[in-house]
This record gives structure tokens, C-alpha cells and sequence, in this order.
């Protein structure tokens, strides 16, 4: 008898138990979504304003050969004796259906020399082949060690078929204080944020952009499309 009491005890704590964790999961998936919408709209903003001006946009041509794209907004760059990058962003790439949902990454990386200073800088990046592409399904990849990366050029008259241009792995822009420019970068580190896939998408960065028929793995939730949607608007849809 004491043993069937016992077994309805912790039947009765397990199932009072389900109610309080399916709400704390839903609570995080609410919260994963408010995160995810923030940042997919201020990435599409800022690839929207580049865009925008036609002497320091990125060039149509190499935009329309990029296998991906990453956007990085408002990456903060701290430089006190030992300089070091973070930020967070997403990262989209051309299936055979067009740009695919946005899968969220971090930016991470240190720099050495006589610097001070602290700086907000907004980061636009393009995969151009597939070894580029092939780094972003790792778990980390190093710009500079594990792919190369060059200053991407700009603007109405910048050339496309430059040898530059064609051998890259990644063309980097950036802009700060209100400036658009090619950036150098070098020993930046770009990772997956699972966490934030996971509560969005309940999958990992490598499920969601290792798919190349363009069909999402889950539904692409309404908060996350701006990200697609202005790349669509700029760039051809498919290679």
C-alpha cells in the first residue's frame, strides 16, 4: 500500500510538473522570436541603407554570384592596448528557391597593437564560392585562417571581374560613423548561435543552411523574413 502511495505521489508531481515546462519553453521560444525579429530587422536595415547608395553600395554583379551572405549589425570593436571584435547577426544563402531563412551567428576575434578606442561598426559579408560556403557548415571558421577574405570594392563604377574579386573566398564591407568602405579582416571568428536556432527553428545552424533546395526545414517564422525579403530585392532570386 505504501508503495502504490508512493507511486501515485510521484505520478501526481510529474504530471503537475508538463504544464510549468511546456510554459518556461514556450516562454523561451517568445523570447528567441523578440531576439530574432530584432536582429533580423536591423540587418535587413542596414543592408537596405548600403544598398541605398548607389556610389558606396555593394555591386549588383558580385552580389548576384554570392553564394551567401552574412550581416553582421552593430558589431562593437574595443581596442585598449589589446583590441578585440563581437558581434551578432545572420547569415542567409542562395538556394535552389531563392534565399533561405536566416540562420543566427556570432563574430568574435582580437588584435594586438597600440589602439584605444571603442567602435560600433555595421558588417556585410559575402561568401562568393563554395569553400567559403563550406566554413559556414563547420562549428567555427576563422577569416583569414580557415577562408580568405578581401575588401570588397564599392560603388556604380567598381569592376566585377577582377581577379580579386573572382579568387576571393569572402568580400567584406563595413560601415562606421556613417561611411561605407571594403574592410580587410583578419583573424575574426565566425560561430554558430545555436541557442538562439534552437529556440527560433529547433535546429542548428548546419541543418538550416546545409539545405539547398530552399525548402525550409520548419515554417520560417513572420518575425525573421525581412532578412530574405530585402535580399530578393536587391539580387537575383537564383544563380
Amino acid at each position: 500500500m505504501k508503495k502504490l502511495r508512493y507511486l501515485t505521489f510521484l505520478l501526481a508531481v510529474a504530471f503537475l510538473a508538463v504544464p510549468g515546462f511546456a510554459q518556461t519553453t514556450s516562454k523561451e521560444r517568445k523570447e528567441g522570436l523578440e531576439t530574432a525579429k530584432k536582429r533580423s530587422k536591423e540587418s535587413a536595415k542596414i543592408f537596405r541603407e548600403m544598398m541605398n547608395k548607389p556610389d558606396s553600395a555593394i555591386p549588383k554583379a558580385l552580389l548576384d554570384k554570392a553564394k551567401a551572405v552574412m550581416i553582421f549589425p552593430g558589431a562593437v570593436r574595443v581596442a585598449l592596448g589589446i583590441g578585440g571584435r563581437g558581434g551578432r547577426g545572420v547569415i542567409a544563402r542562395r538556394t535552389a528557391n531563392g534565399w533561405s531563412q536566416p540562420a543566427f551567428f556570432k563574430m568574435g576575434g582580437g588584435s594586438f597593437g597600440a589602439q584605444i578606442g571603442v567602435q560600433k561598426t555595421d558588417y556585410i559579408l559575402l561568401i562568393m564560392n563554395d569553400g567559403g560556403l563550406k566554413g559556414l557548415l563547420e562549428d567555427e571558421f576563422e577569416i583569414g585562417g580557415d577562408v580568405g577574405a578581401v575588401a570588397g570594392p564599392i560603388g556604380r563604377s567598381a569592376g566585377a571581374s577582377t581577379n580579386l574579386t573572382l579568387d576571393a573566398e569572402i568580400l567584406s564591407y563595413s560601415k562606421a560613423k556613417g561611411l561605407y568602405a571594403g574592410v580587410a579582416l583578419k583573424g575574426v571568428k565566425i560561430y554558430p548561435d545555436n541557442e538562439l536556432n534552437n529556440e527560433v527553428y529547433r535546429q542548428n545552424a548546419k541543418v538550416i543552411l546545409a539545405n539547398e533546395t530552399g525548402m525550409p526545414i520548419t515554417a520560417m517564422p513572420n518575425e525573421v523574413r525581412d532578412v530574405p525579403m530585402v535580399l530578393e530585392r536587391y539580387s537575383l532570386v537564383k544563380q
